[in-house]
């Protein structure tokens, strides 16, 4: 198993981040990925106090979400930021509702832009890719699937997979990891409770606490280049426990 991650989205009702980042490294994490909100706004001495705090809590970054409209309005920026806290590997993570294609061709352009917008990062060194949700797997008019046309477009991209929203949306995660396993670069680890339970939480679960087979996925995602595995629950009541329980069953398997 490569070293674990844990995506501070996770915990972001559960502030402040530097006692996120302290909990996070206790827990035996030695890398923490970031999301844009994070520090879209941070000026210079803002991003080294970040880092510092990560220095402190014994935990690096080494993936990042950043939202579309920084990559592709002010790259420069973003290549600052990932500078400043030591990022390697940036994912595109989203695309709101209204700004969705409806068509394979629109989908197909979509991905001609994320690679367009990737490439000022890959010149500079760093990993450059899509993370998915569900929409990307629900059939189009003509039966095809959203997922499959970014990447048509995006011969470049790298894949983040969220194994998770690939169920959800209805996609069978050990085809797309045969289909896309060359491209999958990141994976966020993270449970789907059982029908009826964790409500409250949005129908997530804890890492080893839900139905979805980890076992079975880590042993068909070692073929894969994947370097970071995070940690990722979206809607926890108790982000402490959900980083100790996921870190504890992942070391399992």
């Amino acid at each position: 198993m490569k070293d674990v991650s844990f995506q501070l989205y996770s915990a972001r009702n559960f502030p402040p981040l530097s006692d996120v980042l302290k909990t996070v490294g206790a827990a035996g994490y030695t890398q923490v990925e970031g999301y844009g909100a994070l520090y879209a706004s941070l000026d210079d001495a803002a991003l080294a106090a970040l880092k510092a705090d990560m220095d402190k809590s014994g935990v690096t970054m080494p993936s990042a979400h950043f939202g579309l409209d920084m990559l592709e309005s002010d790259p420069a920026r973003a290549l600052k930021i990932a500078n400043a806290l030591g990022i390697k590997a940036i994912y595109c993570p989203y695309l709101l509702p209204d700004q969705r294609p409806a068509d394979a061709a629109g989908w197909k352009a979509f991905g001609e832009r994320l690679e367009k917008a990737g490439k000022p990062f890959r010149d500079a060194g760093l990993d450059f890719g899509w993370h998915n949700h569900d929409f990307e797997f629900a059939a189009l008019p003509d039966g095809s699937v959203p997922q499959d046309h970014i990447f048509a477009g995006g011969p470049n991209l790298s894949w983040e997979a969220d194994i998770a929203w690939v169920i959800r949306g209805g996609g069978d995660p050990f085809a797309y990891i045969e289909k896309y396993g060359k491209r999958i670069t990141a994976v966020h680890v993270k449970d789907i409770a059982a029908a009826g339970e964790n409500a409250d939480q949005d129908g997530w679960a804890d890492v080893g606490h839900g139905t979805v087979d980890w076992a079975k996925l880590f042993k068909a995602l070692a073929a894969t280049p994947a370097k970071y595995y995070v940690v990722e629950h979206d809607n926890p009541k108790d982000f402490k426990a959900t980083a100790e329980r996921s870190i504890a069953s992942i070391k399992t398997y």
